[in-house]
C-alpha cells in the first residue's frame, strides 16, 4: 500500500514536471512563430514603461525636492541693517522670539553667511574669495516657524520691526513646486493608462494569433481532457515574458539616460541642483520594483484576456 502511494506521488511529480517543460516551449515556440507581433509587443511594453519610468523619476525627484524644501523652508530669514549695534540686534532678536507661532530663532552673522555660501558653492568656492574684507552679506536672523502656514502672519508682525531691512520666506516656492508634483503626477497617470491600455491591447492581438493558429491543437487537446487551464498557461506564461522582456529594455534604457544625466549635474556647475536629486542606484532599485510587476502584470492580462475572448475553453 505504502508502496503503490509512493509510486502514484512519483507519478505526479513526473507529470507537473513535463507539463512544466510543456508550458514553457509552447510559450516560446509561440514567440518564435508571431515574430512580427511579438517585437510589436516588446515594444509596445519598452516604449509604456519607458514613459511611465520618465514619469516616476521625475515625481520622484521632485517630492524629493519637495520634501527638502517643506524641511528646509518652513523658516523666515530676516536680513538686518549693516548700521546696528550688537545690543539692537539683539532686542530685534528678543522681539522675534516673543511671536506666538516662532519656535526658534538664530542669529547667522555675515561670516556665517559667506561661509555657509562657501560650503554650498563647494569646489566653486575660489569665486567668493578674497570677500572676507569687504563682506558684502548682511547679518540676519533664521526664524524658525510652527508650520510653513503661519508665515503669512510672522512676516506681517516682522515688518514692524525697526531694524530688519529684508524679510525672505519661501511659501511660494513649497506651493509651487507642490503644484508641479500635483500637475505632473496627474497627466503622468493619464498618459500611463493609455499606455498600459495599448501595451496589453497588442499583446491581446498577438496572443489571438497564436491561438488562431493553433485551433486544431487546442481542440484535440479538449477532447483528450486537457483542462482549460492548462492550455492556457503557455498563453499567459509568452505574455508575460513579452512584458519582462519590454521592461528589462526599458529599464536599459532608464540606466543609461538617467545616469548621464546625473553624471553631468554632478560634474558641471549644476552641483548645488544635484543634491536634491536622488542617485542612480536609489532610482533604480525603486524602478526595478515597479517595472518587474507591471511589466508582467501588462503581459500576463493581456494574454489572459486574448485566451478568454477568443477560445471557447
Amino acid at each position: 500500500m505504502a508502496v503503490s502511494y509512493v509510486m502514484k506521488k512519483a507519478g505526479c511529480t513526473v507529470m507537473m514536471i513535463r507539463s512544466l517543460f510543456y508550458v514553457i516551449k509552447q510559450a516560446f515556440v509561440n514567440l518564435w512563430r508571431n515574430r512580427t507581433m511579438t517585437l510589436a509587443s516588446i515594444i509596445s511594453v519598452s516604449a509604456t514603461l519607458l514613459i511611465l519610468g520618465i514619469v516616476f523619476i521625475l515625481i520622484v525627484n521632485i517630492s524629493n525636492f519637495s520634501e527638502y524644501a517643506s524641511a528646509q523652508f518652513d523658516v523666515v530669514q530676516v536680513f538686518l541693517y549693516d548700521d546696528l549695534s550688537n545690543e539692537e540686534m539683539k532686542n530685534i532678536g528678543d522681539q522675534i522670539l516673543a511671536i506666538d507661532e516662532v519656535n526658534e530663532v538664530t542669529f547667522e552673522s555675515k561670516e556665517q553667511a559667506l561661509e555657509k555660501m562657501k560650503q554650498d558653492w563647494d569646489k566653486y568656492s575660489s569665486v567668493l574669495s578674497g570677500l572676507e574684507d569687504r563682506n558684502p552679506l548682511p547679518n540676519s536672523y533664521v526664524v524658525g516657524i510652527d508650520n510653513l502656514i503661519y508665515s503669512d502672519s510672522v512676516v506681517r508682525t516682522l515688518n514692524k520691526i525697526e531694524g530688519i531691512e529684508q524679510i525672505k520666506y519661501y511659501r511660494d516656492v513649497v506651493d509651487t513646486i507642490n503644484n508641479l508634483t500635483e500637475f505632473v503626477r496627474n497627466l503622468g497617470l493619464a498618459i500611463i493608462t493609455i499606455l498600459l491600455f495599448v501595451s496589453t491591447f497588442v499583446i491581446n492581438n498577438t496572443i489571438k494569433l497564436a491561438v488562431n493558429a493553433r485551433k486544431t491543437e487546442v481542440q484535440i487537446m479538449k477532447y483528450v481532457g486537457a483542462t482549460h487551464w492548462f492550455i492556457r498557461w503557455p498563453f499567459i506564461l509568452e505574455g508575460t515574458i513579452l512584458g519582462l522582456i519590454g521592461a528589462g529594455i526599458a529599464s536599459g534604457l532608464i540606466y543609461i539616460g538617467y545616469s548621464y544625466t546625473y553624471a553631468s549635474l554632478t560634474t558641471n556647475f549644476y552641483t548645488m541642483v544635484a543634491q536634491y536629486i536622488i542617485p542612480v542606484e536609489g532610482i533604480m532599485r525603486d524602478l526595478l520594483q515597479v517595472f518587474i510587476p507591471v511589466g508582467a502584470g501588462i503581459g500576463a492580462l493581456g494574454s489572459l484576456w486574448g485566451v478568454r475572448k477568443y477560445l471557447n475553453v
